[in-house]
């Protein structure tokens, strides 16, 4: 990621960084395209949700992280998520927040597309981690979700051939709501040839449950302190360690997506787990735009300075 005098001017009156994050190389193709030929009519979003899974640790606010191969438009590594499915829409047991609630926290009118992000989110997390915002009542969260029944269930979603509302209604339980808090709004430049509309949630690692990947399809995925991810965001140490023909050798923006970095500042710059969830924060929505400086391409996104639960200063 750059920032320059020229490139990124901040607005203290606003509290504002216009900042150039690195074009990771999956998608030069595609911005070289839509230069040369000339802007056209972009592709549909598709609607997506992603959950920032945090615990504490020793060394400072731990979040998962995981690689999607393909050119994923939440990132090459990125935290759980995914574009919403039919099956989102559909009634399914609820613990938390109501409906109407949830719209006006989203700024969502469309109700039925409210739940269908939420369902979306804890959906992903569970296919993804294993994790399952998920209980009998509103204060309860299921536990021991890493037994082979439990995967054989995460399998059986991942595939389509069981919905999470058909998983919940035979074991009696409800989602979790109340577990989740709204971060962001982030639709992929116009330029990409895959978009997503992504909302963006949090939720703490529940008490006797822990990730892990999926049988079979996932590559690689870990715990990662935030604060040590941004220090070293320079360098090509975790790309190395993902070890993939496409992170291997580039740092932090070139792996991933500008929501992405951003959320990483901001859980490195809290005091802890319960002052990062408990932050009351104005969804904001962002839409990168290509731009080229000094003939390389980059996204432009102007973010909030402000650090976040506290921070210790180390938002950038």
């Amino acid at each position: 990621m750059n920032e320059t005098p020229a490139a990124s001017p901040r607005n203290p009156s606003t509290g504002l960084l216009r900042r150039l994050f690195d074009l990771p190389p999956t998608q030069y193709d595609a911005a070289e395209n839509w230069v040369s030929f000339g802007s056209r009519t972009p592709r549909t979003a598709r609607s997506a949700s992603s959950v920032v899974l945090i615990r504490d640790s020793p060394k400072g606010v731990e979040t998962y992280l995981g690689y999607r191969p393909g050119g994923s438009p939440l990132g090459s590594v990125a935290f759980p998520g995914g574009s919403l499915e039919r099956d989102d829409e559909a009634e399914i047991p609820w613990y938390g927040p109501s409906l109407s609630d949830w719209s006006k926290r989203l700024g969502i009118l469309d109700q039925r597309m409210v739940r269908a992000h939420i369902v979306c989110a804890i959906r992903e997390l569970f296919e993804e981690t294993g994790v399952l915002l998920a209980g009998t009542d509103e204060l309860s969260v299921v536990e021991n979700t890493d037994s082979k029944d439990w995967m054989s269930v995460r399998e059986a979603v991942a595939g389509q051939d069981k919905s999470l509302a058909d998983v919940l209604m035979k074991r009696g339980l409800g989602l979790r709501t109340d577990l989740l808090r709204p971060l962001s709004h982030w639709i992929s430049p116009n330029f990409a040839l895959r978009r997503f509309d992504t909302r963006y949630f949090a939720a703490a690692l529940p008490v006797r449950q822990e990730p892990r990947l999926l049988r079979g399809k996932g590559v690689w995925a870990g715990w990662k302190v935030a604060s040590e991810v941004i220090e070293h965001r320079s360098t090509t140490a975790l790309g190395d360690e993902v070890g993939a023909s496409d992170t291997v050798g580039l740092p932090l923006s070139m792996l991933t997506t500008p929501p992405v970095e951003v959320v990483l500042e901001k859980i490195a710059s809290t005091r802890g787990t319960v002052a990062y969830l408990s932050v009351r924060r104005e969804l904001k929505s962002y839409h990168p735009e290509l731009v080229e400086v000094g003939g390389k391409f980059y996204l432009d996104v102007t973010t909030t300075t402000a650090a976040e639960g506290g921070g210790r200063g180390r938002g950038r």
